[in-house]
């Protein structure tokens, strides 16, 4: 038995894509090139709270409002970023404890003779 699809009613509006979508594919494609430098974090932030806008927008189309691909995508790469920033900093920190504890503590006074 064939089943024919859903008839849609004339008026109906055409599926398009969010583009509140693109924009989070955007953003969050700029957060993780740019989380090694820490400047990512702002980016992948807004990516991750527009994605959430976009979801929400995209539930209450009904189904007129496509693009749920790239919004995961968007949000797969904005927390990549998120991710790249903290460890940059983890590692910064490390380096800079590394060599904190190298260096002389106080200051280094020359010996006295009586």
């Amino acid at each position: 038995m064939v089943t024919s699809p859903a008839l849609r009613h004339p008026m109906d509006p055409e599926p398009v894509r969010s583009t509140k979508a693109g924009t989070v594919f955007a953003l969050g494609l700029i957060g993780l090139l740019t989380g090694p430098m820490v400047g990512g974090v702002v980016p992948a932030t807004i990516a991750l709270v527009l994605s959430m806008q976009a979801r929400r927008e995209a539930y209450a189309s009904g189904g007129y409002l496509t693009g749920g691909a790239w919004l995961r995508r968007g949000e797969r790469l904005a927390w990549a970023g998120i991710a790249l920033a903290a460890i940059t900093v983890v590692i910064a920190l490390i380096i800079g404890v590394v060599d904190f504890a190298g260096s002389p503590a106080g200051r280094d006074f020359s010996p006295t003779v009586d």
